[in-house]
Parts: structure tokens; sequence; C-alpha cells
């Protein structure tokens, strides 16, 4: 008999297990195994001194309750994933249109329109003007708590600052002491909108990316 069970398994197929009942089938392999350690342990327990009823009547709970917790976090990651693709097609609707952040800005000649944010009171203010390698390349003087400042992009030369992406912030000072360094937002075209790792993140122009929730604001393209 068990050679016949060998031979016809040798001309057996497998197909491909469904990665969504993989959990079932782990679940059912286990259980198993544990009936059969259960029934190992009735076999050879000690006539004298047998197992009480209910210690086999707790161990049953617990793996039932292990099954259980196994399923429910199973269902749980399935309905993770349908909720962040369906988030992830009603997200599409930004391609095209500008958000505003303070992710880094793409410079391809114009000049950048920046919205500083306001968190303290300064006497002058300084934009620190650095690169996407994080390198200094500019420092000009701006109006304290002033709501909009346009970069032209253009450096001590007069010449034009290359094409690339480049981070901003305004410097506060009072007395020459820096009491503020506050990040600088602006608007910028999204181009792509992905899911990485559950998360819904924008491409911007330029290649700059952030998470969705990290947009303070949304307007039609070219506004």
């Amino acid at each position: 008999m068990e050679i016949s069970q060998l031979t016809s398994a040798s001309n057996f197929t497998p197909s491909v297990p469904d990665p969504a009942s993989s959990a079932s089938a782990q679940i059912s392999s286990d259980f198993e195994t544990f009936l059969k350690m259960l029934t190992a342990q009735m076999q050879y327990q000690d006539p004298l001194n047998p197992v009480d009823s209910t210690d086999y009547a707790t161990q049953l709970a617990t793996f039932s309750g292990v099954e259980q917790a196994v399923l429910t976090n199973d269902l749980l990651q399935s309905l993770t994933t349908q909720m962040a693709g369906g988030g992830l097609v009603d997200m599409a609707a930004l391609v095209g249109k500008e958000v505003r952040s303070t992710a880094p800005a793409y410079f391809d000649g114009e000049p950048i329109t920046l919205l500083p944010t306001r968190s303290g009171v300064a006497d002058t203010a300084e934009l620190v003007v650095r690169n996407d390698a994080g390198d200094e390349v500019q420092r000009l003087p701006v109006q304290p708590g002033a709501e909009k400042v346009t970069w032209a992009g253009v450096g001590s030369d007069g010449a034009p600052m290359p094409p690339g992406l480049y981070r901003f912030e305004v410097v506060g000072k009072i007395n020459d002491e820096i009491v503020a360094q506050d990040p600088v937002e602006v608007y910028s075209t999204v181009t792509e909108v992905r899911l990485d790792a559950g998360q819904t993140t924008l491409v911007l122009s330029g290649g700059a990316v952030i998470a969705s929730d990290q947009v303070t604001a949304l307007r039609e393209g070219g506004a």
C-alpha cells in the first residue's frame, strides 16, 4: 500500500498554491501535527498518573485561539491591501495637479515662488538654498514674515543655477542670533502616484517623492 501511494505521488504534478490560502494550509498542517502529538501524549501517559482531561481541553482551546488569530491577521492584511489599492485609484486623479509641500522644488530656469512657514518672530531673515545633495549654494536676505518669496535661481555672478532639485529654508535672527529655521513650501506638479509598502506616495516634477499626507494644499496645474 505504501509503495502504490509513492508511485501515484511521483506521477502527480503539483500546482502552485494560492498565496491567499497559504495561511489556512499552514494552519491545517499544524493542526494535524498537534493532533498527532496529543494522541502520542495520551498513548504514552503514565496510567498510574494520567493527564487530567481539563489539560487536553486547555491545549485544544489554546490552539484554537492561535488559529483564529492567524486567520484574523490574514483577513486584515487582505482588507488593507484592497483599501490601499482603492486609495491608489482615487489618488491617480492628482496626476497633473499642483500640490503644496516642503518637498524640494525643481528649477528649470524659471523663477520659483516660495511660501515660507512662519514659526517665530525675527528682525532679520535669510533664505538658505541647498542643492539636492544638501550643499548650501546660496544665502539671500528676505523680509521677515514674508508670505511669498520669489527665487530667481541666479547666482552672485548673474549666471543661472544648474537645473535640478533645490531645498529651501528661512533662517530668522534677532540681534544676529538664530531664533527660527522655518521650512519653505512650494507648489510642484504631480507626475505619478505610487503604492510603496502600503503607503501612497506622489512623484513630483524633477523626481522628488513625498507621502500623500505631506500635502498641505492642492490646485489646478498652471495656476
